[in-house]
């Protein structure tokens, strides 16, 4: 955890904040951000933006409304592909 609070050392509150609703409540829409934050959606996608250029945000597809986007920390991503991979061999 050391090395993520390094990364956003920093980040201005707002983009702390929405890591670490990201990091409770895992991969959430922006929508469902600002829900959780009570942020505005402004503030909401510019803390997006600074987690998204520090590489420690993915954006998906999100499946159930294509017009939205599914947002989730890398490392849990990349926990999630592993852990298919292990199924499918």
């Amino acid at each position: 955890m050391a090395e993520d609070d390094s990364v956003l050392e920093d980040l201005p509150p707002s983009a702390k904040l929405v890591y670490k609703v990201l990091e409770y409540d895992g991969p959430l829409t922006q929508k469902r951000i600002v829900e959780e934050t009570m942020l505005s959606a402004r503030t909401v996608r510019y803390a997006l933006e600074r987690l998204e250029d520090r590489g420690v945000v993915d954006e998906d597809i999100y499946f159930a409304d294509a017009r939205q986007s599914l947002y989730q920390l890398t490392h849990e991503k990349e926990s999630e592909d592993a852990s298919a991979d292990a199924e499918a061999a």
